[in-house]
């Protein structure tokens, strides 16, 4: 049974400022009341999704993709240390400073956008962890992808016990991941200076390209976004000057262990490919069961593959219940809406569940690793669609006062922020070639052209609306500096007096707000718009029976006014809620509206809320909105 709130205030409310920061501690622990965000937020950098990029990247082409992963590892600090700046200074989470500045249809694709990404992970996890539990335990893969429903219920389970509890969890797999990885490296004996010489940036092919963008969407994660952004808001700061600064500074020591304790864990991964594998030939070792299988008898231990499984699963783990929390924050800062945690697990997992089994019950075990790349590079397309809009947050000077991020900071973010996009254009740009150069598919190809024309509209909308936004500020600013004196307080009495109805309960509400501002004086026209079937083809015409019950309740409404001395006009409108509503008013040569606001939330505040905003910009006259 879901719970809906009209609107939720503070990101992650259950655990929101539940860490308190501000006791007087001595040495260690007052530095390690801040940590903890930062390696919730890394294991979406280790997560299965990762393991299949990197184990192909170095299988495939050695050491040369290590440079890729120095670079992302480099850009995903950057930019989770700019999510973490959002959340501390301005206590609100990405998704709530998007639904403040973007309209509602540019925030309801960026939420679609946003969800994607989040079943992207959350395949990737489902994926992995069933792999492992195959490799482990030899439960069939099909069986091991259903069997990760069950971890919907530990989630709950450590979330009822605080959000300190639930960080030295996932702390404690991270360590594993580690500790496993280490001694398969020990195993491995790399050559180093091979090693070395991968940190030097090569030109990519078209295959390589792929692998690297792959990489780059497994460890620069978008949704990783949204949840630093709200995990930092789990503590509980000074608000002062000094108690911001104190709190960036930790922070950044926090993301910084945290993502490198990652960068060690996805470069190990690519290092044992390439040396176990590379190295021996077997370049065709693309699939992490290939992998496992492999190990034993290429590094002389019966021990690696056990650590490679175990691993696995620890990572599939940990990075399905940051993968959870990403999408409650995504949920409520969007739609303002709230479900119960349970359902919204289940939900998110389903949905990773079923690509998950049609391609296992379709196309069989062997095209499982494929789809672990596969939902790495759509990670990949969706990552200019969160940095863009973080850059511009922590940019504005206006919101973030001091704290704005410096000019040679913003510099490197929008390098940054252009590199991912050039790569992702690239990748779909020779993609949609390559398909539009195979004959047939016309249906799929108009399909392309719509969706990219739609992207390209997002991009532009989500980029420079901002900008717009601030330069309008500004020169408000400059054009009412000084203060103006009120010389001119008359206001003309209202004449005449339009009123919409919905034939609801609250149209009497509607009615009393009205008379109160015309009283008897004026005159009052008393609108309703028929939406029936029958009225959509015919207009004026109809005459079925939703017509004309609406007809009789004006009707009534007015003959009921009458009586009480007030002159009342009625009129029908068809069709077109927000025209006939216009057109009613001008027709009727109203000096005033007055509609009614039913404060819907989430999907229904889009579906809804533009009728108000419709009618209003196309009227010149005042107009009335009464909250009912």
């Amino acid at each position: 049974m879901s719970e809906i709130n009209s609107y939720i205030d503070n990101s992650l409310s259950e655990v929101h400022a539940t860490v308190d920061t501000t006791k007087n501690r001595k040495g260690f622990k007052r530095i390690l009341a801040y940590f903890g965000p930062a390696y919730l937020v890394s294991v979406g950098y280790m997560d299965p999704g990762n393991w299949a990029t990197d184990l192909q990247g170095g299988a495939q082409f050695g050491y040369k993709l290590i440079w890729v992963l120095l670079m992302s590892n480099l850009m995903a600090l950057l930019l989770q240390s700019l999510s973490a700046r959002l959340g501390i200074v301005r206590r609100k989470d990405l998704a709530q400073a998007n639904r403040e500045v973007y309209p509602p249809f540019v925030n309801f694709c960026l939420y679609i956008l946003a969800e994607l990404a989040i079943a992207a992970c959350d395949l990737a996890e489902v994926l992995g962890m069933a792999i492992g539990i195959n490799l482990l335990t030899g439960l069939p893969l099909i069986w091991g992808v259903a069997f990760t429903v069950l971890d919907t219920f530990l989630l709950l389970w450590l979330q009822k016990l605080g959000i300190r509890k639930l960080e030295a969890f996932i702390i404690a797999l991270v360590a594993v991941i580690g500790l496993s990885f280490l001694v398969e490296i020990i195993f491995a004996n790399p050559n180093l200076g091979d090693v070395a010489r991968g940190f030097i940036p090569t030109s990519l092919n078209k295959q390589a390209l792929y692998i690297a963008v792959g990489i780059i969407g497994a460890t620069v994660m978008p949704h990783n976004l949204y949840l630093h952004s709200a995990l930092v808001q789990t503590r509980k700061i000074s608000t002062d000057s000094e108690g911001i600064k104190k709190a960036l500074k930790y922070n950044l020591i926090d993301s910084t262990i945290a993502l490198n304790a990652a960068f060690f864990v996805n470069a190990a991964i690519l290092v044992l490919a390439a040396t176990a594998f590379f190295a021996t030939g077997h370049t065709e070792v693309a699939k992490i069961e290939d992998a496992h299988k492999l190990l034993a008898p290429m590094l002389g231990t019966k021990l690696a593959p056990l650590l490679f499984a175990i691993a696995l699963i620890a990572a599939g783990q940990s990075s399905t219940v940051t993968g959870t929390m990403a999408g409650q924050i995504v949920m409520e800062g969007y739609l303002s809406l709230r479900i119960n945690p349970l359902l919204r697990r289940l939900i998110t997992r389903l949905i990773a569940i079923a690509p998950a089994v049609f391609v296992i019950l379709i196309y069989g075990d062997e095209k499982v690793d494929d789809l672990l790349v596969f939902s790495q590079v759509i990670l990949s397309l969706q990552l200019g669609f969160a940095v863009i809009p973080l850059i511009h947050f922590v940019s504005d000077k206006q919101a973030m006062g001091e704290f704005a991020i410096k000019t040679y900071t913003k510099v490197l973010a929008w390098l940054v922020a252009s590199i991912l996009v050039f790569l992702n254009v690239r990748l779909v740009v020779e993609e949609i070639i390559g398909f539009f150069q195979q004959s047939g598919n016309i249906g799929w190809k108009i399909v392309i052209i719509i969706a990219v024309l739609m992207f390209v509209w997002l991009f532009l909308m989500m980029t420079f609306l901002p900008i717009v936004q601030r330069r309008r500020h500004k020169k408000n600013i400059a054009l009412h500096r000084e203060p103006v004196p009120l010389e001119n307080l008359f206001i003309p009495q209202t004449q005449h007096i339009a009123i919409a109805l919905d034939f609801t309960n609250n149209d009497e509400r509607l009615i009393a707000h009205a008379l109160s501002q015309g009283k008897q004086h004026a005159i009052y026209t008393l609108m309703h718009i028929v939406e029936s079937v029958s009225a959509s083809y015919l207009g004026a015409a109809s005459d079925d029976t939703e017509t004309r019950k609406d007809r009789e309740r004006l009707q009534s409404y007015a003959e009921q006014l009458s009586k009480l001395g007030y002159t009342v006009k009625v009129e029908l409108g068809f069709k077109n809620r927000v025209t006939e509503i216009v057109r009613l008013v001008k027709t009727a040569d109203a000096d005033l509206l007055v509609m009614g606001a039913h404060r819907h939330s989430g999907i229904k505040d889009y579906l809804f809320g533009e009728t108000i905003e419709s009618v209003r910009h196309q009227l010149e006259i005042p107009v009335l909105i009464i909250n009912v």
